[in-house]
């Protein structure tokens, strides 16, 4: 009868207690730990011959990585115990900071080199721009209560914020990274409890946005053209998605092998970073592919869900809003 009224429950390890009790959720650390594994092998497989041309030394790329990895570790480790409260103060001189950057981009490139970072490159204000919009607007998001499904008073307020970050990242321009703030910002407002209307509203007036701003710039132009062309013709799309396809042709459902690709040795562009899936895809195959699709939709759910369980609207809408990014940012 004990038994029956009171059944034997999972042992879990002294560690993943120990996470718990932190606020921690084990299991989203573990998929995080297991999706940079993945990536580091996956770099330093994409990068190996390209690190050569370059540096005449296999692993320059790789070891950048790992130090760029060790920079975030540390800096999620920070992040992880900063106070709730001290985001609520700093939240409105973070965004400002980070708008005064934007401008200031502008105006250092205005001679005519790259318009989105400082020192050449190291630093770029729209990727800080948008873990500051992240903490603004869940801060502002959280002051606004109930009243936040208001038009005047959330709604309009919203559309000035995104309308002010999103215009000084496409004078620079980038497109992608408009794209990604718009719909981070977008599910935020959702999530935050916004009206159906007013989502339905901001989505179409985001998609004739977006079109317009598309047709505003010449490489988003060429974009759409060269995707367009690809549909109908591959020998009409551009050289990148003619060889990124030409890679998951070759890799078929298992793949060629680890460190096997062929279209990494010159003819991708920039193999590790923007054409790594592509790599992924000739290496690993479509199961390959389908695996890391499918670890980022386990990290948008376990993120959300711990984000959910948050004791303070604040921590809800800060964990969905970065889980947003995360996911918005490997889909662009």
């Amino acid at each position: 009868m004990t038994e029956t009224m009171f059944p034997p429950q999972p042992m879990e390890s002294s560690l993943t207690r120990r996470l718990r009790f932190l606020g921690f959720d084990p299991w989203l650390l573990l998929l995080v730990a297991v999706m940079i594994t993945f990536g580091l092998v996956m770099v330093y497989s994409a990068s190996w011959d390209v690190s050569w041309r370059l540096f005449q030394d296999p692993n320059a790329l790789f070891h950048r990585q790992v130090t760029n990895l060790a920079v975030g570790l540390a800096a999620m480790g920070v992040a992880a115990f900063i106070p709730l409260r001290l985001l609520r103060k700093y939240a409105l001189h973070l965004i400002v900071i980070c708008i005064l950057a934007l401008m200031a981009v502008l105006v250092v490139n205005a001679g005519g080199g790259p318009r989105r970072s400082f020192l050449g490159g190291s630093v770029q204000p729209s990727e800080l721009a948008k873990l500051a919009l992240i903490v603004y607007l869940a801060v502002w998001m959280e002051s606004k209560g109930e009243r936040l499904i208001e038009w005047g008073y959330g709604f309009l307020p919203l559309m000035v914020i995104i309308g002010i970050i999103g215009g000084l990242i496409m004078m620079q321009p980038d497109l992608s990274a408009v794209l990604t703030v718009a719909a981070v910002a977008l599910g935020m407002f959702f999530l935050a409890g916004a009206r159906p209307s007013q989502y339905a509203l901001v989505s179409l007036g985001s998609g004739v946005v977006g079109y317009i701003l598309v047709w505003l710039t010449s490489t988003g132009r060429q974009r759409w053209h060269d995707y367009l062309a690809g549909l109908v013709d591959i020998e009409e799309a551009s050289y990148h998605v003619q060889h990124s396809l030409q890679a998951f042709y070759s890799g078929g459902v298992i793949g060629r092998g680890l460190g096997a690709s062929r279209e990494k040795f010159g003819f991708l562009p920039a193999p590790h970073t923007d054409s790594i899936f592509a790599i992924i895809g000739e290496e690993l195959g479509l199961i390959g592919a389908l695996l890391v699709l499918s670890l980022f939709f386990l990290l948008l759910w376990r993120g959300f869900r711990s984000s959910l369980q948050s004791p303070e609207r604040l921590g809800m809408l800060l964990g969905t809003g970065v889980t947003f990014w995360i996911t918005v940012e490997a889909m662009v």
